[in-house]
């Protein structure tokens, strides 16, 4: 860990994590300020999120592993930094929106970074790493840095809704973290607790096996249209405000017929939500997500990975022209 050593025992002498996280507010008229946020990943999620709390106006800190999305956020008021480290040193509560449970350990673990927040903040992990990789950090995090309060609280939700404060909070941790973390939560839209960290990764498992129906369904809805002679518009028209059509479904159906794969939320992270899904309740479980995630693996090699989960389309007949520069019509 770089030599760092646990900060929490040298440096903090408090009685207990309750005296470092804070009392209670016990004035409930009056707002709790705003914590000094760290976003350690911009990427489509983690950009919109940002946004959002700049907007807000959140002093928020970013780092990205490439630096132009640190950079444009930096354009719009963050403070971007070189390293993961130095963007959570002074942060009340430090937010990793990464793609996989091997690049939150990395940036977390490997290079340091848990070890520089500061005792009494809060770890957020936000992206969609499984049960099994949650529950070790929340181990690890309570072994080595006890000062830290790890919440784990994947969102439901695209880029979209995380710009405009939409998305749903699958929230799971201690309760003494909460008065900490809920302003962030309450401007990015609305927050569900859940109970001990790892519970908000379980449901977010739940939701998104069920987003992979809602967006196959459009996608094969799309196809027999087509190939039946029924127009957009009339079946738009035959849908609109009954029971049938959710309102993911009718979102990705129109951008299926405007040819507009633009990544909201790309079919290649949709796939690995699926996968974990599958390794933690098992395939026997779920056939139907077992054979939709076969077929989204096959696009994925064919390269429409980085396209909205709406490129699901491809590979069932004629579709639109994709309208995302640099991938396969």
């Amino acid at each position: 860990m770089g030599g760092r050593g646990n900060p929490d025992r040298p440096f903090y002498c408090a009685e207990s994590k309750e005296e470092v996280l804070g009392p209670m507010n016990e004035d409930k008229g009056t707002p709790a300020p705003r914590p000094r946020v760290a976003l350690l990943g911009a990427g489509t999620m983690g950009a919109a999120i940002a946004e959002r709390l700049i907007e807000e106006r959140f002093a928020v800190d970013v780092w990205n592993r490439t630096s132009g999305p640190a950079a444009r956020l930096a354009d719009h008021g963050a403070t971007a930094h070189a390293r993961p480290d130095q963007a959570a040193a002074k942060a009340d509560v430090v937010l990793t929106m990464l793609p996989a449970a091997d690049a939150v350990r990395e940036v977390m673990l490997d290079q340091g970074t848990l070890f520089v927040i500061k005792p009494g903040a809060v770890w957020v992990q936000m992206g969609t790493i499984g049960v099994e990789a949650t529950e070790t950090l929340r181990s690890e995090v309570a072994r080595a840095r006890p000062l830290v309060a790890f919440v784990d609280a994947p969102v439901s939700g695209s880029r979209e809704p995380a710009r405009t404060g939409h998305l749903l909070v699958l929230a799971s941790g201690p309760d003494n973290a909460r008065q900490i973390v809920e302003p962030v939560f309450a401007a990015l839209g609305r927050q569900l607790w859940l109970g001990e960290a790892g519970a908000g990764s379980r449901m977010k498992l739940v939701l998104n096996t069920w987003l992979s129906f809602e967006v196959e369904a459009a996608a094969e809805v799309s196809a027999i249209a087509a190939r039946l002679g029924v127009s957009y518009q009339t079946l738009l028209d035959a849908v609109s405000g009954g029971p049938l059509a959710s309102g993911v479904a009718l979102t990705k159906l129109a951008k299926i017929e405007a040819g507009d794969y633009s990544p909201d939320f790309s079919l290649e992270w949709a796939l690995k939500d699926l996968d974990l899904a599958e390794a933690t309740a098992g395939g026997e479980i779920l056939p139907v997500a077992s054979t939709i995630a076969q077929r989204w693996r096959r696009l994925v090699a064919e390269g429409f990975g980085r396209l909205d989960i709406s490129a699901a389309r491809m590979g069932l007949g004629p579709a639109q022209a994709v309208a995302a520069e640099g991938h396969p019509a």
